[in-house]
């Protein structure tokens, strides 16, 4: 009777494992066909699509109008149109800078870099600025040097005229001044001096007097 009672448990044991096994395979089986259903369902979300136009933004200059370009400093729009880029079909403002005598490339879509020239509002309080006592820090010159070129090609009007105002040396303006201080000195008050006479509509000349007064350059007989 003990060996017949072992031989079904034995029996018993291996039918269990059989089902098991079987159970264990089942159930990996969906596992795997759902994988699979997933993967092919992200296949055909993902979608390669060539882009054949560049999006812009609404425009805000037109041609003729003058704008300021922070790296170039005062231009004029001479054209509005598309340029194939790339093979990409993109906006863009063709821009000119006749101190340059060059025509530079603007895409619409960038022309957050442009802004438009300062009011009379603004150039009033610049002159301001120019009239004020120059503040000069006492840190290393490559150290200054690199913050006003950072005025400079921000195009901001108000840093301009600190650039400006900074630098100038009156009356001695070749006094106690290194090349690298005159060429910072000239590039900033050109660009000042430009976007003044276009918004003041007044001559070079009147426009340069006017400038020399508030930096004091020189006595203008009254």
């Amino acid at each position: 009777m003990p060996k017949k009672k072992s031989k079904k448990i034995k029996l018993r044991r291996k039918v269990y494992k059989k089902k098991l096994k079987t159970a264990q395979i089942n159930k990996k089986i969906p596992k795997r066909a759902n994988n699979l259903k997933i993967s092919k369902y992200n296949e055909q979300k993902i979608e390669i699509t060539k882009i054949k136009k560049q999006s812009t933004e609404k425009k805000l200059f037109k041609v003729e109008e003058h704008v300021v370009y922070p790296k170039h400093g005062v231009g004029q729009i001479v054209a509005v149109g598309p340029k194939n880029i790339g093979g990409i079909e993109v906006q863009c403002y063709d821009i000119k800078f006749e101190k340059d005598k060059a025509i530079g490339l603007l895409p619409i879509n960038k022309q957050s870099h442009l802004r438009p020239l300062s009011s009379i509002n603004q150039v009033n309080k610049a002159i301001t600025v120019l009239k004020g006592k120059p503040k000069i820090k006492r840190s290393m010159w490559s150290r200054r040097a690199q913050e006003y070129e950072q005025k400079i090609v921000s195009g901001k009007i108000y840093e301009l005229a600190e650039v400006v105002r900074d630098l100038n040396k009156g009356n001695d303006a070749l006094v106690d001044q290194s090349y690298s201080e005159r060429q910072l000195f000239e590039k900033a008050y050109d660009r000042i001096l430009n976007e003044f006479q276009i918004v003041l509509n007044s001559s070079f000349e009147d426009t340069q007097k006017k400038l020399n007064k508030a930096l004091k350059r020189y006595q203008i007989p009254e």
